[in-house]
């Protein structure tokens, strides 16, 4: 049974690590940052967009999909061959310690060449997210998390934006195919007529980081994959944020709902969103 990783707002403590698992953050975020490169020449290189052909363009980001995620597979599994590796578009398997990565978030905006999109990988042991990192090849903004160690962008520290008051809020809705689109509006219906202000941009991972960055005040859907979500969320909770236990019900393998935000707006935001 997966581990209760409901987190609190409190100072992350700082723990020792063993040699072995200390080596592991350093590799994946030069992982990160390799394949991140190679995104981004693949999005400089994609075809014209003068009409959108949704088939042509598929294929070619289902291409780029799997060469990034390849990539990754490789290099942490070369380093790490005890572990093992699931990613959103050649699977895998989901044993105790797993690497759960989505090689490209954002893939509407990488096929209609707008540059918010990102590389999200997390590394999951004994039920718990150990590592999260989000990298945006375009910004050249690497997210990092560690359990316990706290968050960073680039290196330095960040922390969720503390905001507590609705009405001054800026809320990124996610929206997910396997539910009634009628929930969504319904959803965003709800975050407006509270006050909140409410965008979507077309990357959950990158809003979840963004949002431990204290650029967004919270992030919310209804439906969530977990190669999606749980570096963001880990990146929440490391910056002194509040998210739910995305990893209750199985969600490792079967997605869940989500909500990760700043403390504040904690019980504002369970309340209209439903998610706890």
């Amino acid at each position: 049974m997966l581990a209760n990783t409901t987190a609190k707002a409190v100072e992350p403590a700082i723990h020792a690590l063993p040699a072995s698992a200390s080596l592991r953050l350093p590799v994946a975020c030069a992982a990160a940052r390799e394949a991140g490169f190679l995104a981004r020449r693949r999005f400089n290189g994609r075809p014209g967009l003068s009409n959108i052909n949704l088939k042509g363009h598929q294929d070619y980001l289902s291409a780029v999909d799997a060469e990034v995620e390849g990539l990754l597979r490789t290099r942490l599994l070369e380093s790490f061959p005890e572990d093992s590796f699931f990613g959103e578009e050649g699977g895998g398997s989901f044993d105790d310690n797993v690497w759960v990565v989505d090689p490209i978030d954002g893939t509407a905006n990488f096929v209609r060449g707008i540059p918010q999109f990102c590389i999200s990988l997390a590394y999951v042991r004994d039920g718990r997210t150990q590592i999260g990192i989000i990298y945006d090849p375009m910004a050249d903004e690497l997210f990092v998390a560690e359990r316990g160690r706290g968050a960073t962008l680039n290196g330095e520290p960040i922390r969720v934006s503390g905001l507590d008051e609705i009405n001054s809020s800026t809320i990124e809705a996610g929206w997910s195919n396997r539910l009634p689109f009628s929930q969504y509006v319904d959803l965003i219906g709800r975050l407006l007529d509270d006050g909140a202000g409410v965008r979507r941009g077309g990357s959950g991972a990158l809003a979840l980081a963004y949002v431990s960055a204290g650029r967004l005040d919270g992030y919310c859907e209804l439906h969530m994959n977990s190669w999606d979500a749980l570096a963001g969320l880990l990146l929440i909770e490391e910056a002194r944020g509040w998210v739910n236990d995305f990893l209750a019900n199985d969600g490792l393998r079967d997605g869940n709902a989500v909500l990760g935000c700043t403390p504040g707006l904690r019980e504002r935001l369970v309340r209209l969103t439903g998610v706890d």
